[in-house]
């Protein structure tokens, strides 16, 4: 998949006839996958190629970031999965305050017309942008006979009775009902990335981590959990995660994501993993002193341990 970074990139391409669709796109869900596989049936039926466009830092994150909900992804993560869903050409375009003001026509005009020579182009009718918001579909499609393009509303992808939505998926993993996240999501619910050299201070209590830089300002998790590890050789290892501030020994505010391997002894600085949450264990705690921590911690693996012994994978 070609990834196309940016507005003054697109001048420098000459792309060939494309079906386009724009949006957050965060988790790459069911929902996110039907409109992929429509987009990518109508591409093959009138030969274009599929273009998705979205955006950096996301609209939510720029505009409120105090309110904006936790990613499900990293844009790497969805660099990846939209990559697996077999789309051709990533636009990631900068949120920012130039874009913000950009009118409408101007979005369609230089965007989906010049830009992408789009000949087709699909999203929600809930969707908007450009200044004030005034851009939707309707909009889009006004245009359609001026710059030789289709406009076809993306439907909604409904399971028990209720759409499928990024926000409903991350109230699954607020409640630890992975299951249901995994069967909205159309995969397993992970988090992934690599491994940094941290404080260290596991080894010192007797409980070595790896510490995984998250690329979050928040967290859609936030507790205990036992976890299966793949990546830096292991695969499904069983593990006990930590999401959170560690409150007994950081006074940060970003969220860390801590690993320990339950049957692990080596090295894996560097190594990208990826994270796959099983159950929850506990909510995360403030201690009144590291002795009280490291008493919780081997509770923790204890749990752990009696949770993957009589769950093993298949």
């Amino acid at each position: 998949m070609n990834l196309i970074r940016g507005l003054h990139n697109l001048s420098d391409l000459s792309l060939s006839e494309s079906a386009v669709t724009i949006g957050a796109f965060d988790g790459v869900h069911r929902g996110h996958q039907e409109v992929l596989g429509h987009l990518k049936r109508e591409a093959n039926a009138q030969k274009l190629t599929t273009t998705v466009i979205t955006f950096e830092p996301l609209p939510g994150e720029f505009l409120f970031p105090d309110r904006a909900p936790p990613r499900l992804m990293t844009f790497r993560e969805k660099f990846t999965a939209l990559a697996e869903q077999g789309i051709d050409n990533l636009l990631c375009l900068r949120f920012n305050n130039q874009l913000r003001a950009m009118s409408p026509r101007a979005f369609v005009e230089d965007i989906f017309a010049k830009g992408l020579n789009a000949r087709y182009i699909a999203f929600g009718d809930d969707f908007r942008f450009g200044k004030d918001r005034a851009g939707d579909l309707a909009f889009t499609e006004s245009l359609g006979a001026e710059f030789g393009y289709e406009v076809v509303p993306t439907s909604t992808f409904d399971l028990a009775g209720e759409r499928v939505s990024s926000t409903r998926i991350r109230a699954s993993l607020v409640d630890a009902d992975f299951v249901q996240a995994a069967n909205l999501l159309g995969k397993p619910f992970k988090l992934s990335g690599k491994v940094l050299k941290g404080k260290q201070l596991g080894r010192t209590i007797g409980s070595p981590t790896a510490n995984i830089a998250l690329k979050r300002v928040k967290s859609p998790l936030h507790g205990v959990y036992a976890v299966r590890v793949s990546g830096g050789g292991l695969t499904e290892a069983p593990g006990v995660a930590n999401v959170g501030v560690r409150p007994t020994v950081n006074d940060g505010m970003l969220a860390n994501l801590e690993v320990h391997l339950l049957n692990f002894n080596g090295d894996l600085y560097g190594e990208r993993l990826d994270v796959e949450f099983m159950t929850k264990l506990r909510d995360e705690k403030k201690f009144d002193s590291l002795d009280a921590l490291k008493t919780a911690i081997a509770a923790d693996q204890q749990a752990a341990r009696q949770w993957h012994a009589s769950h093993p994978v298949k």
